[in-house]
């Protein structure tokens, strides 16, 4: 079983949006990669942009550049089947799941495995959403802190600065 921790640490922003990447999602799913892909193709009309979206040829070899180590335990496919995402044919770009989208991707698959795991993805979902809700907030009230403080501190600061005494010019030396 995977734990929603390993799920969350594979979900990444990407044009400003939390996403599942398709290899990711498969794994999830139990599927190849390529079968993840072929579902999807078939039913495009099931997602739409704001459900699921690919990466430029750019930014798919900047990702897998950059990508950390998948958590998720490695399946052995079949090569036939699908290679590794490290080796993907660069015309074969990734997509990139949203929420809704790694639902729908669930519903087009049909498999037992796919509907349990949709559970845990949603619900890693809505916990990074609350997380970055939280941290929000945070950063609101730490901003708000420092404004009230910062002002606070400069009347101190400027009060030391009256009561300290003038620094000694420096006297010009006579001699060597």
């Amino acid at each position: 079983m995977i734990s929603e921790e390993q799920i969350e640490q594979s979900i990444f922003i990407i044009w400003g949006q939390k996403v599942i990447m398709d290899s990711d999602l498969a794994r999830l799913y139990g599927v190849a990669t390529k079968v993840l892909n072929q579902a999807v193709k078939r039913s495009l009309e099931r997602f739409p942009e704001d459900f699921s979206f690919r990466l430029s040829p750019e930014e798919a070899a900047d990702f897998l550049r950059t990508r950390k180590v998948n958590p998720i335990k490695e399946e052995n496919w079949s090569q036939s089947v699908t290679g590794s995402q490290k080796h993907r044919d660069p015309r074969n770009r990734p997509y990139a799941f949203m929420e809704h989208g790694t639902l729908m991707a669930a519903n087009i698959l049909r498999s037992q495995r796919a509907v349990e795991m949709s559970i845990f993805v949603v619900r890693a979902f809505v916990r990074l959403r609350q997380c970055l809700a939280s941290n929000a907030e945070l950063a609101r009230k730490l901003d708000a802190l420092e404004k009230k403080y910062d002002a606070q501190f400069k009347v101190v600061f400027d009060a030391i600065r009256q009561l300290m005494p003038p620094a000694d010019k420096p006297r010009r030396r006579i001699g060597y």
